[in-house]
């Protein structure tokens, strides 16, 4: 609601104070945890996909729905319409308790307990560490793909399939990539979801953040076009939030399911340090060299050293590990 009456760069950075708030009380953190702790173990890693890809759903659809509703209202309008929409959320919340299926050791256990042991544990730090990259690169890319799409593409063809459905310049080319990335994330984290009841999650992590690496590094070297633009916003789309599930899940299996909330709170603390970093170094290095290319390095370097640290990790609950 005070979207709608932000004038001031004090009201902005009010917002701002308490749209980070109110990520925190209802993002990955608290969401995956309600769901990891509602689910069985052998449906958990899926589970934990399908709630990563519902949240994909406001970036495919909820810019083109204040796209549309800005053709009737002004924008004060539409930010109220948002605000009425998220205040129904709270309807929901009666339905989000759901008994723990923790075993009775680690019910038996203190937050304090478990929190020294897991921060001793090298396994932690590691998986703490490697979401890093995560942060850092989907914050980078959604805060300024759009601006680099728009200034280095090649020019649509006017007489292409683009052209035909309305993409006719390179800004609007940079609006839709974010949307496809959101739209392949969907598949990208159920799927990852699905995989992670099967396989190895430090692998499948590890597999993740080499195909990022690969990706953001041919984008880069090869010359920007439409047709790598839609290519490189496809398969970064499928590797998106494909990491949450297995990430979450790794946790959850290491360190069980009573305090999993708080634990993936730290671990995710590591991904939005990244993200901040991703975002502010694009704007830095873009005010002082006028190019992004730097920072894509810097997002191809973490990304590389995320698939190197989750190798160590030793999947195994912590407390057999104590055995």
């Amino acid at each position: 609601m005070l979207s709608s009456y932000a004038v001031t760069p004090g009201q902005h950075q009010l917002l701002e104070i308490l749209v980070g708030f109110g990520i925190a009380g209802t993002g990955f953190g608290v969401i995956l945890a309600i769901v990891g702790r509602a689910a069985s173990a052998e449906n958990r890693s899926l589970a934990l996909g399908i709630a990563t890809a519902a949240g994909s759903a406001g970036q495919v659809f909820g810019a083109p729905t204040a796209q549309a509703l800005l053709n009737y209202f002004p924008w004060q309008t539409v930010f109220l319409i948002f605000a009425v929409t998220i205040l129904a959320a709270l309807f929901a919340l009666p339905f989000l308790r759901s008994p723990t299926v923790a075993t009775k050791a680690e019910l038996e256990e203190s937050l304090g307990t478990v929190l020294i042991r897991a921060f001793k544990d090298p396994s932690y730090t590691m998986i703490f560490l490697g979401f890093f990259s995560c942060g850092y690169q989907l914050a980078f890319i959604t805060a300024h793909f759009p601006a680099f799409v728009t200034e280095k593409c090649g020019a649509i063809d006017p007489t292409g399939m683009l052209a035909g459905i309305g993409i006719t310049s390179t800004s609007a080319l940079g609006a839709v990539a974010i949307s496809l990335i959101g739209l392949a994330n969907i598949a990208g984290s159920i799927f990852s979801g699905w995989l992670g009841k099967r396989y190895t999650k430090k692998y499948l992590l590890a597999g993740i953040y080499v195909g990022r690496t690969i990706a953001a590094a041919l984008f880069i070297m090869l010359p920007m076009t439409p047709t790598t633009v839609l290519l490189f916003s496809l398969v970064m789309g499928a590797l998106w939030l494909a990491t949450v599930p297995l990430t979450s899940g790794l946790v959850a299996h290491i360190y069980g399911l009573r305090y999993m909330g708080t634990l993936y709170g730290f671990v995710f603390l590591s991904h939005q340090i990244g993200s901040f970093l991703g975002v502010w170094l694009g704007g830095m290095m873009y005010d002082i060299t006028g190019d992004y290319t730097l920072v894509w390095w810097i997002g191809v370097g973490v990304g590389a050293f995320s698939a190197i640290v989750h190798l160590p990790i030793r999947e195994k609950p912590l407390l057999a590990q104590a055995v």
